[in-house]
């Protein structure tokens, strides 16, 4: 058996497979950020909002992003990626230059004295979790695929192509499934 703890480690991205309907989680992009014998943690990168950070979170007015929908737990908390663990303090590492979390309130002062971009940050509502063995179950299930993560994936704008280009990246037969219609019954 394949130890889970390699396959979904953090700094992976998790990729909803075809036949996920569920909708929450249809056609999802995550990257997973913590995954351990207590549970897991991601954040949907697909799923932008259609409202601005600026709109929504007191002290990142300066931040005319989008806000992400992180996933359907807890959606009264924020979650931040961002590039700047060099400034940020206690941010996780979850890929080289990648970083989750940190100071709030010291990333809202370090945004707005223009230290930090806001192109260098992603907010999220909310996030996918999932309680001990649950996202291993549903991986051995083939509910997701997982695949490499990157910088440009994470803070690309292009969501309406981020699943299909992340799967069709895996190679093979997923450059099918990567074209195949969201209803095939409609194909």
């Amino acid at each position: 058996m394949v130890n889970e703890f390699e396959i979904l480690k953090p700094g992976k991205l998790l990729l909803a497979s075809a036949n996920l309907l569920e909708s929450n989680f249809k056609r999802t992009v995550l990257l997973m950020c913590e995954h351990n014998e207590e549970g897991s943690i991601g954040f949907i990168l697909n799923k932008p909002m259609e409202f601005k950070v600026c709109e929504a979170i007191t002290g990142f007015d300066e931040v005319e992003e989008p806000l992400h929908m992180g996933g359907p737990v807890q959606v009264d908390t924020v979650h931040f990626l961002h590039t700047r663990g060099d400034v940020v303090d206690n941010a996780l590492e979850v890929l080289p230059g990648l970083f989750w979390g940190g100071d709030k309130d010291q990333l809202s002062y370090l945004i707005n004295t223009g230290v930090i971009k806001p192109s260098e940050v992603r907010f999220f509502l909310g996030y996918a979790g999932w309680s001990s063995g649950q996202l291993q179950e549903e991986f051995e299930e083939g509910s997701w695929y997982t695949a490499e993560a990157s910088s440009e994936v994470i803070f690309t704008d292009e969501y309406e192509r981020m699943w299909s280009r992340s799967v069709r990246s895996k190679g093979g037969e997923y450059y099918y499934i990567a074209n195949s219609p969201e209803l095939p019954g409609m194909n």
